[in-house]
């Protein structure tokens, strides 16, 4: 986020930004480097992509380009990609970048890189054509920057799906952020449906968010999935 005016924080205020985490200290804890999400998660069936997303990403893809391009962030072990390049074109980019990294080391079908490493500091080289983040957004620390840096990687007409729990952003003060949050991600395109608590954004483009990130809490606890998420922390800015 860029630098903004804001209120100065309060001492009650102050004390609670002296226990929040930035994110480069963050990465070592377990609830971050979470090792079980998205391990068995594959592309169809009952725990998969295509019931976590609410559409098939190989249908998605099939036919917008001879080479369709898929960027798949938290990807875990990567098994939706590499069920999915055996439906695509030899072509097919597809791209999974995760902090634990893949554990498998079965052998890697063409077009499939999986690259370990941290999303908030890693780079997209290109465009893609599909972008996800399938529950991974619940481990992040500065999860409106990582959306904001998502939709500039999208190809034109490209879609970007996001599982957003409104509830683990919070102001400096302890408040929820999740209404203006929410206002401001949808005045900039995004289009977030409660019920699944996914969020999508259609086409690049560059997203400036009223808020500065303050740090995030590890010790939140449970989200709605019932797994230990983090707590991102705020403070409203003039935009």
């Amino acid at each position: 986020m860029p630098p903004a005016s804001a209120t100065p924080p309060s001492a009650g205020e102050e004390e609670a930004l002296r226990l929040l985490l930035p994110d480069d200290a963050l990465r070592s804890l377990a609830v971050v480097a979470n090792n079980t999400m998205n391990r068995e998660r594959g592309l169809h069936g009952v725990n998969s992509y295509t019931r976590e997303l609410g559409f098939d990403p190989v249908t998605h893809l099939s036919g917008r380009s001879a080479s369709p391009s898929w960027l798949d962030l938290c990807s875990g072990e990567g098994r939706a990609l590499r069920a999915a390049a055996a439906w695509l074109p030899a072509s097919a980019v597809l791209t999974g970048v995760d902090l634990v990294g893949p554990l498998d080391p079965a052998p890697r079908p063409r077009g499939l890189e999986l690259v370990t490493a941290s999303v908030t500091d890693w780079e997209a080289p290109r465009a893609y054509d599909l972008i996800t983040c399938v529950h991974g957004l619940h481990y992040l620390g500065d999860q409106l920057r990582m959306l904001t840096r998502a939709a500039s990687w999208l190809a034109p007409d490209g879609l970007l799906a996001a599982h957003f729990d409104p509830d683990s952003v919070r102001r400096t003060d302890g408040r929820p952020a999740s209404r203006p949050v929410l206002a401001a991600l949808r005045a900039a395109g995004f289009t977030y449906v409660p019920r699944h608590h996914r969020l999508t954004l259609r086409g690049p483009r560059p997203v400036r968010l009223p808020f500065r990130y303050a740090g995030a809490d590890p010790a939140a606890g449970p989200n709605y999935t019932g797994q230990p998420a983090v707590a991102s922390y705020y403070t409203q800015v003039d935009n």
